[in-house]
């Protein structure tokens, strides 16, 4: 089972960023647009923050541009927010309404390690890159 499994580890490496990606994105959009039931938040507040790292962060690693930067960025985030607005509230993340916090953060830590992978922005540019004839002086 493991090889069968295993010869699509990186396209499901490649979902897993897309839909994670995706999802944190929309948690941005409801913080700075209003959207998808949101409320609009200040800007320039720390939930505006929040929103910008969400929105911005999570495109990046929705595409797969700059997603080790983006993504430990965004589990950064994902730790102050557990630790600020869910740990006062109880210590286990499924009475403190955290789950979602402790998965992102380390989520995100994880594609942090990983990097683009396939189907991504950054490794279509790095394969034009690397593809493209060498002038020999």
């Amino acid at each position: 089972m493991d090889k069968i499994l295993g010869r699509f580890s990186d396209q499901a490496y490649a979902l897993l960023r897309i839909v994670s990606g995706f999802l944190f994105s929309l948690h941005g959009a409801q913080k700075l647009l209003g959207a998808l039931g949101g409320h609009q938040v200040d800007p320039l507040s720390k939930m505006g923050l929040a929103g910008a790292i969400e929105l911005v962060g999570g495109i990046l690693i929705l595409i797969g541009l700059f997603t080790s930067w983006a993504a430990f960025l965004a589990s950064g985030q994902m730790a102050v927010a557990y630790f600020t607005a869910h740990a006062p509230k109880g210590f286990w993340p499924v009475q403190n309404g955290g789950e979602l916090a402790a998965l992102y953060c380390f989520l995100f830590l994880y594609l942090a390690s990983k990097g683009n992978g396939p189907w991504s922005v950054g490794a279509n540019r790095g394969r034009s890159r690397s593809s493209a004839p060498r002038k020999r002086s």
